[in-house]
């Protein structure tokens, strides 16, 4: 009926009592296609206007989102290899405003985006504010995605292959104001974008991938400057990867609080 394993489905039902049917259904859909604009390019409505006479409909979305009528190739899109926009899920694009929104940040403030490949959520941090930022990702060959991914968009930051949870390998010491952990996941929450993940992951990964979120969130927090901002984010809908990863984190710092979105 669902096109899910069944550990899935059931896992769904104790995470998502009064939802589940509607997150299965959406897994079964195709996603929308949807662009980020560079504000520091142009404005949303200017490049709406500017596909509107390309025959191409769009409708906003958050901060700086468009999401295309009808999805099409990039090189359709006018002014992408310019940087003008990128292509990056809604959800996606609310990270970068969560960590940098309700308080005014100096140019040259220190950030770290943990796990940043292929570098959306980096650029989306720097099109918003002028930052020292330090994008780390453990594959070379995704550093280079990110390489490519700022040079496009007219970006700088320094890019560099770690592991995020080892600081002793590429940590100066200096503490960041804000931290983006983009956490390694099952990707419970891009189905439609991936379908085959559902079938590719087993039960036991939902626990192997939640340690590991844990380690970077113990290993990161200590990074953070007195009132700085931490972000962590998954592209899971399991609790376990979420509302429970949090919740233990808190019981284990109590000098870490909620901030309300």
């Amino acid at each position: 009926v669902w096109n899910h394993p069944r550990w899935w489905v059931e896992r769904l039902q104790h995470d998502h009592p009064e939802h589940w049917p509607q997150i299965l259904r959406a897994n079964n859909q195709p996603g929308p296609m949807v662009l980020r604009v560079n504000r520091r390019r142009g404005t949303r409505d200017a490049y709406r206007e500017r596909l509107l006479a390309e025959g191409l409909v769009s409708q906003p979305l958050g901060e700086d989102g468009l999401v295309l009528a009808t999805p099409q190739p990039v090189d359709r899109l006018p002014g992408f290899a310019d940087g003008l926009s990128s292509v990056q899920d809604g959800a996606a694009q609310c990270a970068a405003p969560l960590l940098l929104s309700g308080r005014a940040w100096a140019p040259g403030a220190r950030v770290l985006d943990a796990c940043a490949a292929p570098g959306s959520k980096t650029a989306h941090l720097l099109e918003h504010a002028d930052l020292d930022l330090l994008a780390l990702d453990v594959d070379p060959e995704r550093c280079r995605r990110i390489d490519d991914t700022l040079r496009r968009l007219g970006l700088r930051a320094e890019v560099r292959t770690a592991d995020a949870g080892d600081p002793g390998a590429w940590w100066d010491g200096r503490p960041f104001d804000g931290i983006l952990l983009d956490a390694p996941c099952t990707a419970a929450g891009i189905v439609r974008r991936h379908p085959d993940i559902r079938w590719l992951r087993r039960p036991g990964d939902v626990a192997q991938l939640a340690a590991v979120q844990r380690r970077l969130l113990d290993t990161l927090w200590p990074l953070l400057r007195p009132g700085g901002r931490l972000v962590y984010c998954t592209c899971s809908v399991f609790r376990a990867e979420g509302a429970e990863q949090v919740a233990a984190f808190l019981s284990r710092h109590n000098d870490a609080r909620v901030v309300p979105s």
